[in-house]
């Protein structure tokens, strides 16, 4: 199969596609409840979060959690998450965004450390399941780097080529992933990163998906 010339976007799910910091920020003080942590607001969730999220927790707790205290929290975490994230919705603008890319005859897909289980439905849901060559969700043990999917997301489109892909997320994991694949990247300060932590990548970070689909056309077409 011939590679794809035209720009394509892999697309990050939780805090890029997917407006869910509420459901994030409850979910992790459940968790903390299990530690006897104090809860956490958003301003400082967005100051230290990083993966893999053991490390995070290392942070907040001077030292790495212990395999049963992680367990604890995992299942806390995803538990309380899944209860909250049934009041969040997709991103302002996202929606038209994905419907515009795809109506310019460009391709895009998703990749998530969202369980794919989970994942599926829940964009099926929002009906935008049809502007993606692919969804993938994590399938192993959470906690991960996204770099090992990312090479197993793009080997599975076979026709896209990585020099004219950008990936488009909130994390400085999303970049990392990106330059790990031979991709580009664009931050998006929306949601699970501050700015100051976002610009440490070295790529840009934009204030809106707009922006960031903007900037990955440009990237693309340059390459």
């Amino acid at each position: 199969m011939g590679t794809q010339s035209a720009a394509h976007i892999v697309w990050d799910w939780n805090g890029t596609l997917f407006h869910d910091n509420d459901a994030i920020i409850g979910a992790t003080n459940a968790a903390f409840v299990e530690l006897g942590l104090e809860p956490i607001t958003l301003e400082r969730y967005r100051a230290l979060y990083c993966v893999p999220v053991p490390k995070f927790y290392e942070r907040l707790l001077g030292r790495l959690p212990t395999d049963a205290e992680w367990l604890v929290m995992d299942e806390a975490f995803h538990r309380a998450y899944a209860e909250h994230r049934v009041r969040c919705r997709l991103t302002d603008g996202a929606a038209e965004l994905l419907a515009g890319w795809r109506s310019a005859g460009r391709s895009q897909s998703l990749l998530s450390m969202y369980g794919h289980e989970d994942l599926v439905p829940l964009v099926r849901g929002f009906g935008i399941e049809p502007h993606f060559l692919r969804v993938d969700g994590r399938t192993g043990p959470s906690g991960g780097s996204k770099a090992e999917h990312m090479v197993r997301h793009l080997n599975a489109l076979a026709a896209v080529d990585p020099a004219r892909t950008v990936v488009i997320g909130d994390a400085v994991d999303d970049a990392v992933a990106a330059l790990h694949v031979g991709a580009r990247a664009v931050l998006y300060t929306g949601g699970s990163h501050s700015r100051a932590s976002l610009e440490g990548a070295g790529v840009p970070v934009v204030d809106t998906l707009a922006e960031a689909v903007a900037t990955a056309k440009d990237m693309a077409a340059g390459a």
